[in-house]
């Protein structure tokens, strides 16, 4: 059982807060050390999430695992992103997300890329397949597609 972390206010904050966050961040390290960190960060909240949900050492099929998931970070979990669909690809995956929390109220045309929204995916798809992953965003919404992708593949 989870008990709510502030008792008045609930468990959720502002996107404009974390947005304010990011940013101020990005003033002060610079944009590539800020998606590095970020990254990291997702990656951290991705592997608890996995473990937290069942799914370390998984024999799950790709479709379940996808359904956990999209429920724990989607509308009935923390908002991060609805999560559409996890693909295989290769020996890695191919993950297609909507309303991640990294797009929101940016402008058309940003070069704003998902970094923990990408680092989540990426902590749960280590955490399963028991693989390290490099990831990138090959699409965005910000620069017209219908969806934020990402592509994972191996290391080594």
């Amino acid at each position: 059982m989870t008990t709510e972390l502030r008792p008045e206010l609930g468990d959720f904050s502002s996107i404009i807060c974390l947005k304010a966050i990011i940013t101020g961040i990005e003033e002060a390290l610079g944009d590539k050390t800020t998606q590095i960190a970020l990254v990291a960060a997702g990656r951290a909240r991705g592997r608890n999430l996995a473990a937290s949900i069942g799914l370390d050492n998984s024999s799950l099929s790709l479709e379940d695992i996808t359904s956990k998931v999209a429920f724990a970070l989607g509308k009935e979990g923390t908002r991060l992103l609805i999560l559409d669909k996890i693909e295989p690809k290769g020996e890695g995956y191919k993950v297609y997300t909507r309303e991640t929390v990294c797009s929101s109220g940016e402008e058309l045309g940003s070069s704003r890329v998902c970094g923990f929204t990408l680092g989540a995916v990426q902590g749960v798809l280590e955490t399963v397949s028991g693989k390290r992953l490099r990831g990138r965003q090959t699409e965005s919404v910000l620069r017209g597609s219908h969806q934020d992708v990402f592509e994972f593949d191996p290391v080594g």
